[in-house]
């Protein structure tokens, strides 16, 4: 009798936890994909009609689809920070106040602190093997080339293969560089100006026309030549610093060869999911794809009608069906939680003269570095467990990115740390159906670390109001976005600050095009003071913590750079042709 009834209890309980009466894994593998830079209309399941996607559709045929889904940042570095541990990326100190605001060098000192706990790390703990293959950008390391204090081997993953930093112009020869660019422009400026001025001082000394010691011009040559050495020494060799490829603490490949990256990517997250095929695994495929400069390799290009993006959309989607179709063989579909999205929206600035390189945010206004317009933060995201997960199933509810972290830590039968904020929520209830409404009520949205807006869910009446306090000057103005610039800013002339704020209700205006007033909406005084309230009250929750993307910890450090030789000697391949097709 006891033995029954202790069957009878935990068959009640998997269907108080799952929702469904078929047994289910207790541990399911976890498989989590992430794109980089990828706009929520490029993808045919959110409406795109000319760039083909099946693979990625196909996980929302047979899963779940999120139409709310939003990243806690639109840049690279602190979005990616929020995802791996649950939190605002202002409570880790990766949320920047300078232009800065991701992540610039491998030999930089800033990242993701020691002491956050990311989900790799909860899910090591439950017995998980846990994998990341491609992009990191949490940084590498703190105060020697080897300590590898940011490393993600240093934050709860097993095994890593991928790049440190990410995807840049730089990394291609045939790009224009835009790491600093502007900046660039100016050294370079100032250095032909010094080696004019050294010329002109040399040549009136020869001539008789400049009565000058040969000391000072030895000392403004030295000078010069300091100077020039000084930033080209970062600058001038982007491609070894940056562009370089990592197995756990080895550096693999410096530069990296763009041409098979793809494929040594997909090759290694093959490898992983055979190697641990008996789990209980968490594989993280943090992809390269869709940042420029959008190699491609030769069996993609030229294949989709929407240029060298499409091209990438489409490998892409072609590596995520090889990782699926794996699943498959190994039998692991049906015991594999499996999910879909991007770290932020589509980079509207990114064009190469009348092509453009950036993604499609829909109907959204804004892109990528825009923190408070929704085409910056709104992205995909898609989830699939066959006989768990209901199929064909929509969910207009708002839901973060953060909320992977809770969801994941939930699954693995883990325990959320207790001493400190997470702003992520547990997804399973929502994602089964057994919840109507999203336990989030407030979602702060901000751009470095300065709060731009404010969406409030008011659950009672099904309104989803969102409040801007500042927005970018677009340029030109009504262009939405900043064309002329990398991204938009989020401080200084190139902000405008409203009070009252501009206030939209999303559920009846999702484009954000007409904000609303106290004229044209009875209840715009008393939403400004609710999301007032809440603003304090989250304020309330932050702690000072030391800035990860200060200037100082930004700026190239060359006693902090990963080398595959004896430094400044730094160059290898070590992949040899590993790489084939697969």
């Amino acid at each position: 009798f006891r033995r029954y009834l202790l069957i009878s209890l935990t068959s009640c309980l998997f269907w108080h936890t799952f929702g469904f009466g078929a047994a289910v894994d207790s541990k399911p593998n976890i498989l989590l994909f992430l794109a980089d830079d990828l706009g929520i209309g490029d993808i045919g399941c959110y409406g795109n009609n000319s760039i083909r996607t099946p693979n990625i559709d196909g996980l929302a045929r047979e899963g779940v689809k999120l139409t709310q889904h939003i990243a806690a940042a639109s840049l690279c570095t602190p979005s990616r920070a929020a995802f791996l541990t649950g939190r605002y990326p202002i409570r880790s100190g990766m949320a920047s106040s300078n232009r800065y605001r991701a992540l610039q060098w491998n030999a930089g000192s800033g990242g993701l602190p020691a002491n956050e706990t990311t989900f790799a790390r909860l899910l090591q703990q439950q017995g998980y093997t846990t994998g990341l293959i491609g992009k990191w950008h949490q940084g590498v390391n703190c105060e020697f080339f080897n300590d590898h204090c940011h490393h993600p081997l240093n934050h709860g993953f097993d095994y890593f293969y991928g790049m440190p930093l990410t995807l840049r112009n730089n990394c291609h020869k045939n790009k224009p560089p835009d790491l600093d660019a502007a900046l660039q422009d100016k050294l370079w400026l100032y250095s032909q100006i010094i080696t004019l001025a050294v010329l002109t001082l040399t040549a009136g000394k020869l001539t008789g026309l400049i009565s000058i010691h040969w000391r000072i011009i030895a000392c403004v040559t030295l000078v010069g030549g300091l100077f020039f050495i000084s930033w080209y020494s970062s600058y001038g060799f982007v491609q070894y610093w940056n562009c370089i490829l990592m197995r756990n603490h080895d550096v693999t490949e410096q530069p990296m060869r763009l041409e098979r990256t793809a494929f040594l990517m997909l090759k290694e997250a093959i490898s992983f999911i055979k190697r641990n095929r008996h789990g209980p695994f968490l594989l993280f495929v943090s992809f390269l794809h869709v940042h420029t400069p959008l190699f491609t390799t030769s069996k993609f290009l030229g294949k989709s009608s929407h240029g060298l993006y499409g091209d990438n959309v489409e490998e892409m989607d072609w590596m995520v069906g090889k990782i699926l179709d794996l699943l498959d063989k190994e039998g692991l579909k049906n015991h594999t939680f499996t999910y879909f999205a991007s770290d932020h929206g589509g980079h509207l600035e990114a064009w190469n003269g009348s092509a453009q390189l950036g993604g499609w945010n829909g109907i959204y206004k804004g892109g990528k570095g825009m923190g408070g317009w929704e085409g910056g933060i709104r992205v995909p995201g898609i989830f699939r467990w066959p006989g768990v997960l209901p199929a064909g199933t929509v969910i207009d509810e708002p839901t973060s990115l953060m909320d992977i972290y809770p969801t994941v830590v939930h699954l693995a039968g883990g325990i959320l740390p207790q001493d400190r904020v997470i702003d992520g929520r547990n997804l399973l209830p929502l994602l089964q159906g057994r919840a109507q409404k999203s336990d989030h009520e407030f979602l702060f949205h901000y751009c470095g670390s300065y709060l731009h807006a404010v969406r409030w869910h008011q659950k009672d009446s099904g309104a989803l109001w969102k409040a801007h306090f500042v927005t970018p000057v677009f340029h030109p103005p009504g262009a939405g976005a900043c064309y002329g610039k990398k991204t938009c800013p989020c401080f200084g002339e190139g902000v405008t600050h409203h009070n009252p704020p501009l206030l939209f209700d999303l559920s009846r205006d999702p484009s954000e095009a007409k904000p609303l007033s106290a004229d044209t909406e009875p209840l715009f005084d008393t939403v400004i003071r609710k999301i007032g309230r809440a603003i304090e009250e989250h304020r309330r929750t932050l702690t000072p913590v030391p800035e990860q993307l200060s200037v100082y910890n930004v700026v190239w450090k060359p006693w902090l750079q990963p080398c595959c030789g004896t430094f400044p000697f730094c160059w290898c391949d070590k992949e040899g042709d590993s790489a084939q097709i697969l």
